[in-house]
């Protein structure tokens, strides 16, 4: 019984999440009916589009804690790299002691760097829906707050009505109407800090990568298949 406490405890306090969160983390910062707002601004703006680099596009998102999802999608044919980071929020120079604030108005998000010719957009954002929970509000198992919030970004109106579609669909035939999930102009990505990189497959045994992350990446494997890099099922 005490290893077993033990354990549970470790995975908590162990994990992406540092509890530090106050009342604003239970607001939608979408939902804002100032006009000032910085943060509802943020959902008014023109999306800013990544060009290509090298024949690589670029695709942002957040869903919950960024060692989980970096993992995911660096599963996927045609990613190159998956890095974690900020975006979503109005404040500069974001980290991740202050984005735990849930002052910042920033999710821990990813930024996917793949090959067009590969993995199509689409399949991206289908990768990204099939490895979270759209009805969780503010936070992803275990991680609660605003910076754990999830997030599709687009940059441009095809991607916005591929997002759109999708969770219309989703919600038509799976989740009856309770996609939370939030669908956003991208504006910028700050990436996250060196020790975040990479987290999962550099520190297999942490007790939340164990208990969370892994049977996380699992799940998304078994349920998307046709999409896994050779060697990733």
């Amino acid at each position: 019984m005490r290893t077993i406490l033990y354990l549970t405890l470790a995975l908590f306090l162990s994990g992406c999440s540092t509890k530090i969160n106050d009342e604003m983390n239970d607001d939608n910062p979408s939902a804002s009916a100032d006009p000032n707002d910085p943060q509802a601004k943020l959902y008014t703006l023109p999306p800013v589009e990544v060009p290509l680099q090298d024949g690589q596009a670029r695709a942002y998102f957040a869903g919950g804690c960024f060692w989980c999802v970096e993992a995911v999608f660096e599963s996927i044919r045609g990613v190159s790299e998956s890095i974690s980071g900020y975006s979503g929020g109005h404040s500069e120079n974001p980290t991740y002691k202050s984005s735990n604030t849930g002052r910042t108005g920033h999710a821990e998000a990813v930024e996917i760097i793949y090959n067009p010719d590969e993995v199509s957009f689409a399949e991206l954002v289908d990768a990204f829906f099939a490895s979270h929970d759209p009805t969780q509000k503010n936070g992803q198992g275990p991680d609660n707050g605003s910076q754990y919030r999830a997030i599709a970004f687009f940059q441009n109106a095809e991607q916005k009505k591929i997002i759109d579609d999708h969770i219309a669909e989703l919600n038509a035939t799976k989740y009856d109407g309770k996609i939370v999930t939030e669908v956003m102009p991208f504006q910028k990505f700050w990436v996250g800090e060196d020790y975040h990189q990479n987290y999962e497959r550099l520190n297999p045994g942490n007790p939340y990568i164990q208990g969370v992350s892994i049977p996380r990446l699992k799940r998304f494997k078994a349920a998307r298949p046709g999409l896994l890099k050779d060697g990733e099922h």
